[in-house]
C-alpha cells in the first residue's frame, strides 16, 4: 500500500512567499493550502507586547499531502531553507481521502 502523510506548518507570516515558492517547487501532485490561524502558546519569546497580551500569535498555516519520498524531501528542504525560523510543522497519516 502506498502511504500518504498529512504535514501541517505553522509559519511566520513574514515566511509567507518563500514558502509559498518552497512548496510550489516541492508539490506538483497534490497542491496544498494556505489559511491565517492564531497560534497559542506558553512561551513569550519573540511576542510583540499585543501577542503577549492577548495570549496569541498570527500565524499562516499550510497543509498539503505528500508521499513518503516527498515527506522525507520536504522536511530537508524546510530544515535547509528555514532552520531557526520558528515553523512547527505535524506529520499525520493519511488513513482516507477522496472527493465527494
Amino acid at each position: 500500500m502506498h502511504q500518504e502523510y498529512l504535514v501541517t506548518l505553522n509559519v511566520p507570516p513574514s515566511l509567507d512567499e518563500s514558502i509559498v515558492d518552497c512548496l510550489l517547487m516541492l508539490e506538483a501532485e497534490h497542491g496544498f493550502s494556505s489559511f491565517t490561524v492564531n497560534a497559542h502558546h506558553h512561551e513569550n519569546k519573540g511576542l510583540s507586547l499585543a501577542e503577549q497580551v492577548s495570549g496569541r500569535q498570527k500565524r499562516l498555516r499550510f497543509q498539503m499531502y505528500v508521499n513518503a519520498e516527498g515527506l522525507a524531501t520536504l522536511l530537508t528542504q524546510l530544515q535547509e531553507e528555514f532552520s531557526g525560523s520558528g515553523i512547527q510543522y505535524w506529520v499525520l497519516p493519511v488513513i482516507e481521502k477522496g472527493v465527494i
